[in-house]
C-alpha cells in the first residue's frame, strides 16, 4: 500500500459528485462537534487504516492543535506521514520518496484548524444508534479538500461531550479509506519534537 492509496485518506482528492444539502445555519450537533474540537488541545490513539481491498496498515497517531499530526505506522510499514504546523508531508524510506501539501487542503483540515467553523460546510448523517454522531464534511468551494465523513461518540469525560473513533475518506472514485481508532487520550502533554522527521534519502540507481 503505497502512496496512491495509502495518503489517499489524507491527501487533497477531488470531491464526490453528489448533489448534498447545505447544512443548517445553527445545526446543535455540528455545534457540539465544533465545541469538541476546540476543546482538544491534544489526543493521541492507535490506529488501523483500511483501504478498498481490505488491505490494513495500523500504528499510532499524536496530534497537537493547531496543524499538527503525525501517523506513525511503525513495523507496519517504512512510511510516515506528519504534520508540521503549515504542510503535511508524506515520506516514503523505503523509496526515498517526499511528497507535501498544505494542511488547509488536505480532508484532515477540519480537524487540525486553530478556529473549528463547520456550519458551512458539514452536516449531520442519520445514524440508528443515538449514541453515535456522524458528520459528512465537504466544502463545495474547496473541491481539494474531498469528502471527510467523521464518526464520533458520545462520551461525557471525553472534550465536548464526544470522542472522536474515526473517519472515512472517499476521492473522485468513489473509492474509500477508513482510519479506525482506540486507546484515545485527549489533552495529554505533547512535544512539539514528535511532529519533526528525517529526511528520506533517494536510492542511488546502480
Amino acid at each position: 500500500m503505497r502512496f496512491s492509496t495509502l495518503a489517499r485518506a489524507f491527501a487533497p482528492v477531488a470531491i464526490v459528485a453528489v448533489a448534498v444539502p447545505a447544512a443548517a445555519a445553527t445545526d446543535p450537533a455540528i455545534q457540539q462537534v465544533e465545541r469538541h474540537l476546540a476543546a482538544t488541545q491534544s489526543m493521541t490513539a492507535t490506529f488501523v487504516q483500511t483501504n478498498g481491498k481490505g488491505q490494513q496498515l495500523s500504528g499510532t497517531m499524536t496530534l497537537k492543535r493547531p496543524g499538527r499530526v503525525r501517523f506513525d505506522y511503525g513495523s507496519s510499514a517504512n512510511m510516515l506521514l506528519v504534520a508540521d504546523g503549515t504542510n503535511l508531508f508524506y515520506l516514503d524510506y523505503d523509496v526515498g520518496q517526499k511528497n507535501h501539501w498544505p494542511i488547509t487542503k488536505s480532508p484532515l483540515a477540519p480537524l487540525l484548524a486553530s478556529d473549528p467553523d463547520l456550519q458551512r460546510i458539514a452536516r449531520t448523517v442519520p445514524t440508528q444508534d443515538p449514541r453515535v454522531l456522524l458528520v459528512r464534511v465537504r466544502d463545495a468551494r474547496r473541491p481539494e479538500f474531498g469528502t471527510l465523513i467523521l464518526a464520533f461518540v458520545k462520551a461525557p469525560a471525553a472534550p465536548g461531550g464526544l470522542q472522536l473513533e474515526g473517519w472515512t475518506s472517499i476521492d473522485a472514485q468513489n473509492k474509500k479509506i477508513t482510519v479506525k481508532l482506540n486507546q484515545q487520550r485527549y489533552n495529554v502533554a505533547v512535544a512539539d519534537t514528535a511532529f519533526q522527521f528525517a529526511e528520506p534519502q533517494k536510492r542511488r540507481r546502480g
